[in-house]
Parts: structure tokens; C-alpha cells; sequence
């Protein structure tokens, strides 16, 4: 058979009552529950809590070793040093912690109340993504289940077909035309730039959130809190491993020697800051005195 022939055996002509009353509701409805379940979002979460000043010690603590390690040639090595010193002896004792008391104990999230509130919040918004997106399938599949809706415009490769058509068992079927279950799961993953256009770039109602919620549920613990006491002894031997290279080192004889006010031996300059002309100079002094030397 011929490929216009086989093109043509293939050719589908759906009701346009398909496109009104199936392919139109599923996306208007899919849009409408992401806005709601948005909104739900921000009611459950409600007013963002104020940290305690504890809890913002043990982060800033934490900040001033990395801002030490990146920065530290900046400063003398006298200060470099004390800053270190203290910070590392700091980190060992666990000063900065919120319990110092407790710095061998693990951290259980069961009995520390903001750990309880953390994973409550995270429980509470993946039931708000997770069970929104359960009634939408479970009506797709209900009442529309078997429905080819549309064509895409575009050549894809036999792979695709189980993708693009779920729920309509037909072999023969071109692997460019789509089943309503699979149009859920295109709009479900495509639908991120009209919830960024209504409710801006951080929403809570994009897909691609509730499916790794669904994955991720179950395994994980949600809203685990951070170990400040790992990683005060991590930034502890991080710390003390950072060498200390003072970029004002020797700044003035290195600015004299770059606008050509004063010609030093190597030794005393760093190479990359003087340029040939001023190091074949500085060898050719070096060798006519020791010339001079040998013939006295």
C-alpha cells in the first residue's frame, strides 16, 4: 500500500461536539482547579512564621566560615587567623547551636515542635496538590475514557504511541492522534506558563510538583530539618584545610615595579606582575655584577 493510501485508511473525522464539550473542559477545568488549589496552598500555609533569634544565629554562624573561606585573602594574616581560630573552636564546642547541650544527639524531628510544624506544612500541601489531581483523573477516566481528542501537528516515533493514546487499545492507530487520559497528563506538564501568567513565578499550582510529590511521598520524610551540628563540624575542617594568601602582599613594591618606578629581582616581585623587558633588565644588572666581582 502506498503512503497516501496508508495516510489516507488512517484519516480520522471527529464531531466537533468532541472539541467543545471534551477537549475544551478538560484544560479549562485542569486551569481552574490549579488556581483553587493555589489559593487553598496559601490558606494552609498562611503567615510566614518569624524565625527565633537563635535560629538565625545558627544560620549566620554558619554564613560567616563560608564568607571567612571566600574572602579571607582579603585581610591581614593576623586577622585571617584569629577569625579562624575562633570560628573553628566555636563550631567544635557547638556555641552557635540553639541546644548547645545537644550537639552529639540526633536531631529527631518527633519531639522538636518546629520540626513537627515543618513536616505538617509539607503534608498539608502535597494532600493539597495530591488529591485534587486524583478527582480530575478519576473523572477523565469516567466519563470520557476511550475519547480521541486530537491531532498533533507534528511526526513522532512509534515510542510515543503508549504515551499519547492511554486507554484506547488500537494498534493501528497513527501514533500522532491523542487519547483524553494522555491530553490530561500534556496538560498537566504544560500548563506552567498560564499558572505563571495568573499567579506569577512562585505558584503552588504546577504539575510538575505533584508528580514528584507522588513519587517522593512515602519514601522521604517530609520537611526533614537540617543538622547544624554536621554541618558546623563540616565548615570546622573546611575551615582549617583553606590557605591563607594575603592579596595585599607586598603591594607597593609590585605597583612601583608595574609603572616601571623601580626595577626589584624576581625573588621579591611575583613574576606574573612584571613584564619581560623590566625581568631581562633585572638579569642582565645581576650578571654584569658578577662580572665586575670576578675580575676584582
Amino acid at each position: 500500500m502506498s503512503q497516501p493510501a496508508l495516510a489516507e485508511s488512517q484519516a480520522l473525522y471527529l464531531d466537533p461536539a468532541i472539541r467543545d464539550w471534551v477537549l475544551f473542559p478538560i484544560v479549562l477545568v485542569m486551569v481552574l482547579v490549579g488556581i483553587l488549589r493555589h489559593q487553598i496552598t496559601l490558606l494552609l500555609s498562611g503567615s510566614p512564621k518569624k524565625p527565633t533569634s537563635k535560629a538565625i544565629r545558627e544560620t549566620k554562624a554558619l554564613q560567616r566560615g563560608v564568607i571567612l573561606r571566600t574572602y579571607g585573602n582579603n585581610i591581614p594574616p593576623t586577622a585571617f587567623s584569629s577569625r579562624k581560630t575562633i570560628l573553628t573552636q566555636a563550631y567544635e564546642r557547638g556555641v552557635y547551636l540553639k541546644n548547645p547541650g545537644q550537639t552529639n544527639a540526633p536531631v529527631n524531628p518527633m519531639t522538636d515542635p518546629q520540626g513537627m510544624e515543618i513536616m505538617m506544612e509539607g503534608m498539608k500541601k502535597n494532600m493539597a496538590m495530591i488529591i485534587p489531581q486524583t478527582i480530575i483523573m478519576g473523572w477523565i477516566n469516567f466519563f470520557f475514557s476511550g475519547f480521541v481528542l486530537i491531532k498533533l501537528p507534528f511526526p513522532l516515533t512509534v515510542r510515543f504511541k503508549t504515551m499519547l493514546q492511554r486507554g484506547v487499545e488500537t494498534p493501528d492507530m497513527d501514533v500522532t492522534w491523542v487519547s483524553s487520559l494522555s491530553w490530561y497528563f500534556l496538560n498537566l506538564f504544560g500548563l506552567r506558563p498560564i499558572y505563571t501568567l495568573l499567579l506569577g513565578e512562585d505558584n503552588s499550582a504546577d504539575g510538575m510538583r505533584d508528580m514528584a510529590a507522588m513519587s517522593t511521598m512515602g519514601v522521604t520524610q517530609t520537611g526533614q530539618p537540617q543538622d547544624f551540628n554536621k554541618l558546623f563540624q563540616t565548615e570546622k575542617e573546611n575551615l582549617q584545610l583553606t590557605p591563607h594568601e594575603w592579596e595585599l602582599d607586598r603591594i607597593e613594591n609590585r605597583l612601583l615595579v608595574k609603572y616601571g618606578k623601580r626595577a626589584e629581582s624576581i625573588g621579591d616581585v611575583k613574576k606574573e606582575d612584571v613584564t619581560d623587558k623590566e625581568k631581562e633588565s633585572v638579569l642582565e644588572g645581576k650578571g654584569k655584577r658578577k662580572k665586575g666581582q670576578k675580575r676584582d
